[in-house]
């Protein structure tokens, strides 16, 4: 409590709720859904207001945008909780709304967590969202998909909300040293550096870092500056030892990398967290996961890319926490998996062979010769069909420019499914020496 103006007492507000956009041009994120070409912000241009479920993690602004929306078309606010409203609650809700429309106003009716009500009170809505009574608005943290029944669902369109960047978050708290009369003179002790940690540790919550914002302010007794080790002091278990751009980082994805190589799934899953507890983009990991994929595994099990893909697919769908778990599924199975870097060995070879030598032209007998004239200079002269020829193999052929005729970079393991790839090629380089036949002339 304060003392207000007049010699009483206000109610204390935190600096999360003091620093609540109060115009929806003043609302940073979900730029997919209120930018220019946004669907919310093409509804608003037209005047017009649609039923909608606001599905994103905390703080990330679902109560606040459905605020903001609702005076952009000029229209009454009300707002319950699913956990602390009931059934009188709604019915005295409906009937305010009833009464507006009668005076020619729009209702939104904003429901905070819909996924704690029952399906019974979820279709309690659906007659007024139909009749237009109200404009409905839903918000929840779990995917709509699994928590929310089908009828409601298809009379309000979903729109995912996404954590704040760390650069979001970072303007959110220089905003709120520069606006906030409470917290506005400890500015000059914070630089953008200890500002972008703060931003990080709150992984997408902006409540999350005005909050922490906030603590601090509260205990600094001093003028001097707050550096990242100060900030680490103030915040405790809030701030992670985790840098998303610096060497922490790096030496993280690192280990995860070598713990999936050296096939121990307890300590990949253990660097798997740590990094998502850090604050990691969960797609920045999946994207590496695919890269270990290729790189340790390859053709020993090919069915490891494959995993590491649909767990990428799978969080760029649903997100977290759907999307972590497929991406743990996949860490374990590859660190589980035979190894191999046949693959990515010949490919860098190959690679560097391709720089060191001339471009060479491709051999005669192998060209395509569509029309006549092609055919009479000589193009695709001898070439043999492989599907004529016995095992579906021409033996004796050569596939590369005649100077490297020899050349072999790919070598594969004696581990999982290259076991048997190697015991192919093994075969059908015998019959090539069985064959007698040569392409190239030495």
């Amino acid at each position: 409590m304060k003392d207000d103006l007049f010699g009483g007492t206000t109610p204390y507000q935190p600096l999360a709720e003091r620093m609540r956009p109060s115009r929806l041009d003043d609302y940073l994120g979900q730029s997919h859904l209120l930018g220019a070409e946004g669907p919310i912000r093409q509804q608003l241009a037209q005047g017009t207001l649609q039923s909608m479920i606001l599905w994103g993690p905390p703080g990330v602004g679902k109560t606040t945008l459905a605020r903001l929306v609702t005076e952009a078309v000029s229209a009454e606010f009300m707002q319950i909780s699913a956990v602390m409203s009931g059934v009188k609650e709604i019915r005295d809700i409906i009937e305010r709304a009833r009464m507006a429309q009668q005076r020619g106003r729009i209702t939104v009716l904003f429901v905070d967590e819909v996924h704690r009500f029952n399906k019974s009170q979820q279709d309690a809505f659906l007659p007024h969202v139909e009749a237009g009574t109200v404009i409905f608005i839903g918000a929840t943290t779990e995917n709509p998909s699994f928590e929310l029944n089908r009828a409601l669902l298809s009379r309000a369109t979903v729109y995912r909300l996404q954590p704040f960047s760390e650069t979001e978050l970072t303007a959110v708290l220089e905003r709120a040293l520069k606006e906030d009369a409470q917290v506005m003179s400890r500015a000059e002790q914070f630089d953008t550096e200890t500002l972008q940690v703060m931003a990080r540790a709150a992984m997408g919550d902006a409540r999350r870092a005005l909050n922490a914002l906030e603590s601090v302010c509260a205990q600094l007794s001093d003028d001097r500056p707050v550096t990242t080790d100060r900030l680490a002091e103030l915040l405790g278990e809030q701030i992670k030892g985790f840098d998303k751009g610096g060497d922490v980082f790096y030496e993280q994805i690192s280990v995860l990398h070598k713990a999936v190589r050296g096939s121990d799934p307890d300590a990949a899953l253990y660097w798997l967290c740590r990094m998502l507890e850090g604050g990691a983009d969960p797609l920045y990991v999946a994207r590496r996961v695919v890269r270990m994929a290729s790189e340790d595994i390859g053709n020993a099990d090919p069915r490891a890319l494959q995993i590491a893909i649909n767990a990428w697919d799978v969080q760029t769908r649903l997100g977290s926490p759907e999307g972590e778990l497929t991406i743990a599924q996949a860490v374990i199975y590859m660190a589980c998996a035979p190894k191999s870097n046949a693959v990515y060995s010949a490919f860098n070879a190959m690679r560097k062979t391709v720089a060191d030598t001339p471009d060479y032209e491709v051999p005669m007998h192998l060209r395509n010769a569509p029309t006549g004239l092609m055919k009479d200079m000589g193009m695709e002269e001898g070439y043999r069909y492989a599907h004529d020829e016995p095992e579906a193999f021409a033996a004796g052929e050569s596939y590369m420019p005649e100077p490297l005729k020899d050349l072999h970079h790919y070598s594969p393991a004696d581990r999982g499914l290259e076991s048997k790839i190697r015991a192919k090629l093994d075969h059908l380089a015998e019959l090539n020496r069985k064959s007698g036949r040569q392409r190239y002339q030495d």
